[in-house]
């Protein structure tokens, strides 16, 4: 990260984060809760890959649309990443200008 004088400042970099939201039903919020809120579960049958997404009314949607109607309850988990980690996936735009995914495939775990 460039600061006002142009210096790179390697800390704040390392320190940066990324909000993102997850959507989710019952029995995974379970098992994260089961960690200490530290990390998310291994993947549910039924779920091939980790996609959290990059705004809440997309989480929102989801939570409402898809795990309401299978699970009859739908959360939506917030949490932060290292800029670092997060800039290794593409954004995916999955449906309207605002529906914005990771797509990413493997466990994400606390830093």
């Amino acid at each position: 990260m460039r600061t006002e004088t142009g210096i790179i400042n390697a800390m704040t970099t390392e320190t940066e984060t990324v909000t993102l939201w997850r959507p989710t039903g019952p029995e995974e919020l379970a098992l994260v809760e089961a960690s200490g809120w530290r990390e998310w579960p291994p993947r549910l049958s039924g779920q091939p890959i980790f996609y959290p997404v990059l705004n809440e009314d997309y989480a929102t949607m989801i939570a409402r649309d898809w795990n309401v109607k299978h699970s009859g309850v739908g959360y939506v988990t917030r949490f932060r990443v290292r800029r670092s980690f997060v800039d290794q996936y593409e954004v995916h735009q999955v449906g309207g200008r605002a529906i914005l995914s990771t797509g990413s495939q493997p466990r994400i775990s606390p830093p």
